[in-house]
């Protein structure tokens, strides 16, 4: 259509691709049985977090037009003055939510596509309730399955890096993930976007939605003079896999600012980039520890493998195998004498045209049946 026939857009979106994510989307929506499977694997998938909350299916009542959950009697997530009134800290909420995605995107590469105020209740729990272990007197509660993301390896790698990054404030491994998630359009200034995070790490980290909101509008004047050709050349592209993580993305950010003005990404990122450090840590000794463990099994055994060699050396039954220098010789033998047989068949052929010829039928038609036989050895031979 005439997106693709836009250059801004265009360069930037792979528009066919992402009208086959909205329709597959679409489709998913509308068949509940999908949806209430999706319901299941989120329970499993957070049941090792408290205080969250997935409504069971009622799989004897639901088809794929029709999804039955465990009813759920709860307060908006939107709804600011139910909640406090229940005696509920908003601030509580907002890093209760931010840290159950954390889990859905890094841990568990699964996570909800809708997080709209209509999709997400706080449920008051009386104290024996077991869906409250710790006695916080609230669960976290996730409706409609119906629209959700994978994050494949290679994302999750990318966004593990991204995650790192900022929670250390290291510039250098923000654009390297920016690379990893192919976000970057082929050409852009890598130094340049680099000292771009770099200013924004020193000017505006640790500040809160609020705080951001009331940024003089000099500085911000002067950040984007600074940086004006990289503001407009825009070098950033949106790979499909990334839409809907990115809009999920999008709508948390403005539901934990809304539930807490003072919400701060930066801060909330922090220990769990240290969390993934530490683990990347680990997964480098372990690497470091099969690999000596794979040489320590190869100086073993080395003495032995030395003498069985030096043994068949001195028997003179040491032989070297190369399967495609063995491949190429059959080849060759094999073109050889498909040649060999190419020039008996010339030779009986010729042969048998001039007895023929010349009177000489009997032999001459001899002489031609070998030709032909001659000819299909060679056509036949492999």
């Amino acid at each position: 259509g005439w997106l693709q026939k836009y250059p801004p857009i265009s360069r930037r979106a792979d528009v066919p691709a992402l009208y086959q994510e909205f329709a597959k989307t679409l489709y998913e929506e509308i068949d509940y049985q999908a949806e209430a499977k999706n319901a299941e694997t989120f329970a499993k998938n957070l049941g090792n977090l408290p205080h969250v909350y997935i409504p069971k299916v009622v799989w004897e009542h639901s088809t794929e037009r029709v999804l039955v959950l465990e009813d759920v009697t709860a307060i908006k997530i939107s709804d600011h003055e139910a909640i406090a009134a229940a005696g509920i800290d908003r601030t509580a909420v907002a890093k209760r939510l931010f840290n159950t995605y954390l889990q859905q995107i890094f841990r568990d590469g699964f996570f909800h596509a809708d997080p709209h105020p209509g999709n997400l209740f706080i449920t008051p729990v009386l104290p024996e309730d077991l869906r409250d272990p710790e006695n916080t007197g609230w669960v976290l509660t996730f409706i409609d399955f119906g629209m959700v993301g994978h994050v494949p390896p290679d994302v999750k790698a990318g966004l593990r890096e991204m995650v790192i990054g900022v929670g250390t404030r290291d510039a250098a491994r923000v654009v390297k993930s920016y690379q990893m998630l192919g976000v970057l359009l082929p050409g852009a200034d890598l130094e340049k976007i680099e000292q771009a995070e770099a200013e924004i790490f020193d000017r505006f980290w640790g500040k809160s939605m609020k705080e951001l909101r009331q940024i003089d509008y000099r500085e911000m004047r002067e950040f984007a003079r600074q940086y004006r050709d990289l503001l407009y050349e825009m070098p950033f592209q949106i790979p499909s896999d990334m839409l809907y993580l990115g809009r999920c993305v999008a709508i948390l950010s403005g539901m934990c600012t809304s539930l807490d003005p003072d919400f701060d990404v930066w801060r909330g990122l922090a220990p769990f980039a240290q969390e993934l450090i530490a683990e990347d840590a680990d997964d480098i000794w372990n690497e470091a520890l099969e690999q000596v463990f794979t040489w320590g099994k190869l100086v073993i055994n080395l003495p032995q493998r030395l003498d069985t060699t030096l043994t068949k050396l001195e028997r003179g039954k040491l032989s070297l195998r190369n399967p495609d220098l063995e491949r190429r010789l059959t080849q060759v033998e094999r073109s050889n004498r498909k040649l060999a047989g190419a020039v008996i068949f010339a030779a009986l052929l010729l042969g048998g045209i001039q007895l023929t010829l010349g009177g000489a039928l009997f032999l001459g038609g001899a002489t031609l049946a070998l030709a032909a036989f001659s000819l299909g050895w060679v056509i036949l031979t492999r």
